[in-house]
């Protein structure tokens, strides 16, 4: 490779600036962004409201499994990513049946709290299995797969930072959460929810865009990938073309056949092989 054929500084940092934006757009999609949000936290809100007022568990979980649902029609609507907003549904309506059965309003909030739960459980896991979920998750968004397991050991650090990152806040909000389950009122484990929301999740993202922000840029194996094929053809046709040279009659008679392909007309006839 020559001087000129060398990445400048300023093309590194043009790569590195390039992944670091694909790893916020990735960050963002991966976990809903403002309008994930506001699916998982506004139903919450709607019910522990109505409940507060009207003390009605049927009317409030209705109301918030209605509004559940509008969200996701609105974003079929506007033809943008459903899984937040399918998540959301699902989870609503699984705490509306369990409060409307049991007549407990602090049970709409439970198939939630296990959720998370076993999110962090989850989270913890895998950071500590070497597997950090935060890399498993964005490794393929950012083109990486799980190349940063081997070859990138300043990636894999991060990933594994904001995996126990993502875990401990999880475990913290349980841990606030349950024993208001289990000693207090549906008014306040629904507030408190309400308000351990969103706060927890910045958080989380916050940390995870400080790891990776840090951490060296990921290798984009699909274009290594296309690279090799690209250099696997290239190597053909230069072997073949060798080929024709290192045999000229080879080379006629193959010119000839191509011609006579294309419709082109030729006095000529194919040289006799040997």
């Amino acid at each position: 490779m020559t001087s000129d054929d060398k990445p400048s500084p300023t093309d590194h940092q043009d790569t590195a600036a390039r992944s670091r934006a694909a790893a916020d757009t990735a960050l963002l999609e991966a976990f809903g962004g403002v309008r994930g949000m506001v699916d998982t936290t506004v139903p919450g809100l709607v019910f522990v409201l109505l409940y507060t007022i009207k003390r009605d568990i049927h009317l409030a979980a209705i109301a918030a499994l209605g509004l559940t649902v509008l969200l996701a029609v609105a974003r079929l609507a506007r033809k943008e990513t459903l899984k937040h907003a399918f998540s959301g549904v699902f989870g609503v309506a699984f705490g509306a049946i369990f409060a409307m059965m049991s007549g407990d309003a602090k049970n709409f909030y439970l198939p939630g709290m296990l959720y998370t739960l076993g999110l962090a459980v989850a989270y913890v896991l895998s950071a500590i299995f070497r597997y950090p979920l935060i890399g498993v998750l964005l490794g393929p968004m950012l083109k990486e797969n799980l190349s940063w397991r081997t070859r990138n050991p300043g990636r894999f650090r991060a990933y594994t930072k904001a995996t126990w990152a993502w875990g401990l806040i999880l475990l913290a909000k349980s841990a606030i959460l349950f024993p208001l389950y289990w000693w207090g009122d549906a008014t306040q484990l629904g507030w408190v929810k309400v308000a351990l929301g969103i706060p927890p999740f910045l958080l989380c993202v916050y940390l995870t865009w400080i790891f990776l922000a840090k951490a060296p840029p990921p290798i984009d194996v699909i274009a290594e990938l296309e690279a090799e094929e690209k250099a696997e053809r290239d190597r053909q046709r230069t072997q073949a073309a060798t080929e024709r040279a290192a045999d000229p009659l080879l080379a006629e008679w193959t010119d000839q056949i191509v011609s006579e392909a294309r419709g082109e007309s030729s006095d000529r006839r194919p040289p006799r092989l040997p």
